[in-house]
């Protein structure tokens, strides 16, 4: 099994574990408030985790910054792709009202569409796998730093 390999398995794992995420709350009709999609960054950051770890664990001393970095991007791009196909088909064809509910806050003063909501459901997703990736990489590096004789 190779890194996009395992890439694509927790990416599935991950994204549907967000569409869960997200349908447990509309159970409870919290799915429109804003402040828990704070709980998606856990989510993907332990399937970025997970990738990283597992690609560290796996090459053990054959293990380079470029392959963890990638092995961690390339999972959380498909959970933010798969979740936000899936908050596109949810707003559009399974809740019709989803919209407006979520935008109620705002009140008239603002129109948004369904694109420029789903298009920022993307980008939240994307900034938060780059940023999560950079930082675990930082743990799973191998440090180059010449040892410091007292």
């Amino acid at each position: 099994m190779n890194k996009l390999d395992l890439s694509v398995k927790l990416g599935i794992v991950v994204g549907l574990g967000l569409i869960a995420f997200f349908l447990i709350l509309s159970l409870f009709n919290l799915h429109t408030k804003p402040i828990f999609s704070l709980f998606n960054s856990v989510i993907v950051g332990l399937g970025v985790f997970a990738s990283i770890r597992h690609n560290k664990l796996k090459k053990r001393v054959h293990f380079s910054y470029s392959g963890g970095f990638s092995t961690g991007i390339a999972s959380g791009f498909i959970a933010t792709l798969i979740f936000t196909f899936f908050f596109l088909f949810y707003a559009t064809e399974v809740d019709a009202l989803f919209m407006l509910k979520l935008l109620q806050p705002y009140g008239n003063s603002y129109s948004f569409s369904v694109g420029l909501v789903t298009f920022t459901v993307a980008v939240m997703g994307f900034a938060t796998t780059v940023v999560l990736t950079l930082a675990y990489m930082q743990l799973f590096k191998i440090s180059r730093n010449i040892p410091q004789t007292a």
